[in-house]
């Protein structure tokens, strides 16, 4: 019966939707999750998990500054005279041609996103950047790896150079005004005719691997025999200890070898060690002894300074055969 009085408890209330609450097992799981994701990352040695730890100790650094700065501008035409820009990039006026080899000349090398590029930052600056190099005749590549080609490098480079380059990687190499791009398999040879001049280029077998993305192992990869006026430069690029360069003498004499010494651990069965670059020297026997492929980039364990130090005691008792041993550094091979 209806009285007229008010509800005390007033209107009905809509009734609020229930909290929603996580399962403990669920936030125990991501928990878990979480803790292993981080303990991969922390520890794994699989390559996935070495990349992100390295890119991560990038954060906030900048390379340092490079010890010497060549002057390729005051360099005589009538001389053999290189210098060492970083990693394998070495810039030689070989007799008035200007030659380079193994590109890579950015602060960082790997996959351009075209935000910027995902990849090792140097350790020490280029020498050189690739705008202050001269116009170039030739530029060589081994192998397709990114500290060797540098897309980046290449697109910036002065000149219409021709680009010689290993069985299967043309296809990596921008497109942009270059005179030629050549591939060159093991044993075949090339005569290089420039406005300053002709070089003959020998592409040789080397002890190495030549996959860009780890699974395109269908690439080649070349050491080079450099040639011009009686004149003889052998550039490995990269290689593991291999007895390879006994035969390679053949093709000589050498001014000099231009061996890699460093990433040996634990990449021993694809990088020498200093003491197998000096061997392998003396068995294509050089002259002289240019060590690359240190000192640029953190691509293995063994420490920063370690490579050189190793050569110049194994060295000690010919000093005189190490053109140089530090970055931007240059040498006039002697006739």
């Amino acid at each position: 019966m209806n009285t007229g009085a008010s509800d005390p408890a007033g209107p009905p209330r809509a009734l609020a939707a229930p909290r929603r609450r996580w399962p403990r097992r669920s936030l125990l799981a991501g928990s878990v999750l979480a803790g292993g994701a981080a303990a991969w990352a922390a520890f794994s040695q699989s390559f996935p998990a070495r990349f992100l730890r390295a890119r991560l100790g990038d954060v906030g650094r900048e390379p340092a500054p490079t010890p010497h700065q060549p002057n390729p501008a005051a360099w005589s035409d009538t001389h053999l005279t290189l210098a060492w820009l970083g990693q394998s990039t070495v810039l030689i006026n070989f007799l008035g041609v200007r030659i380079l080899t193994d590109p890579a000349l950015l602060d960082r090398i790997g996959v351009d996103f075209g935000l910027g590029t995902l990849g090792p930052l140097r350790l020490t600056a280029p020498a050189l950047k690739p705008k202050a190099l001269p116009e170039l005749d030739l530029v060589l590549v081994s192998h397709a790896h990114f500290d060797h080609l540098d897309v980046g490098t290449l697109a910036q480079l002065r000149g219409r150079p021709m680009v010689v380059t290993a069985r299967h990687t043309a296809d990596l190499i921008p497109r942009r005004p270059f005179r030629e791009v050549r591939e060159l398999g093991w044993n075949e040879t090339h005569r290089v005719r420039t406005p300053r001049g002709t070089v003959i280029l020998r592409a040789l077998e080397v002890k190495h691997w030549g996959a860009r993305m780890r699974r395109d192992t269908y690439r080649g990869y070349n050491g080079y025999v450099i040639e011009r006026e009686g004149r003889r430069l052998i550039f490995a690029g990269d290689t593991a200890h291999t007895a390879l360069f006994e035969s390679h003498r053949a093709h000589g004499p050498f001014d000099a070898a231009l061996m890699p010494i460093g990433a040996y651990d634990p990449w021993i069965k694809n990088h020498c060690t200093p003491e197998e670059a000096i061997a392998m020297t003396r068995a294509a026997r050089a002259s002289r002894l240019v060590p690359l492929h240190h000192q640029t980039f953190k691509l293995s364990n063994e420490p920063f300074s370690e490579p050189i130090e190793r050569l110049r005691h194994a060295l000690s008792d010919e000093p005189e055969r190490l053109a140089l041993s530090s970055i931007g550094e240059h040498a006039v091979l002697p006739g």
